[in-house]
């Protein structure tokens, strides 16, 4: 199994990848923990990556399906980015990935199945960014 820390791969990615990432997380991987989220495009066409995504990420974070746990899942992916110190974008790809990543846990009543659920999802992140970045030259 590969180095599952995103934090450690983000910062060798273009904009134009991380973007693609977010996109990925909050339009397809959020499904997993019931977040079915519709951008308004209206307000993101046309925009380079570095505007983009914060408007992208602004909007996601208005949709909680369970408002008490997508607020404490917030505080807790934000507290664990900011230890991360990234620049740029990756911050956000950060902090999306980890809001996600805590927020799709539904099931599992034990630690080790907690655990198990949380691995698989940073597993689907991983290659996921890993898949993006081939596709923009980067090798990890």
């Amino acid at each position: 199994m590969s180095d599952l820390a995103l934090h450690n791969y983000l910062p060798r990615v273009p904009d134009t990848a991380l973007q693609e990432f977010i996109e990925w997380c909050v339009l397809e991987q959020a499904k997993a923990a019931e977040c079915n989220f519709t951008p308004d495009r209206s307000k993101l066409d046309n925009l380079p990556p570095a505007d983009y995504v914060p408007k992208l990420v602004e909007q996601f974070m208005k949709v909680k399906p369970d408002p008490i746990k997508a607020g404490l899942v917030a505080a807790i992916a934000g507290k664990e980015a900011d230890k991360h110190a990234l620049s740029g974008l990756a911050i956000a790809a950060d902090f999306v990935s980890l809001y996600i990543k805590y927020l799709i846990p539904k099931e599992g009543s034990t630690r080790e199945q907690a655990e198990e659920i949380l691995t698989k999802v940073s597993q689907d992140q991983y290659d996921k960014l890993n898949e993006i970045a081939k596709k923009h030259g980067v090798e990890f």
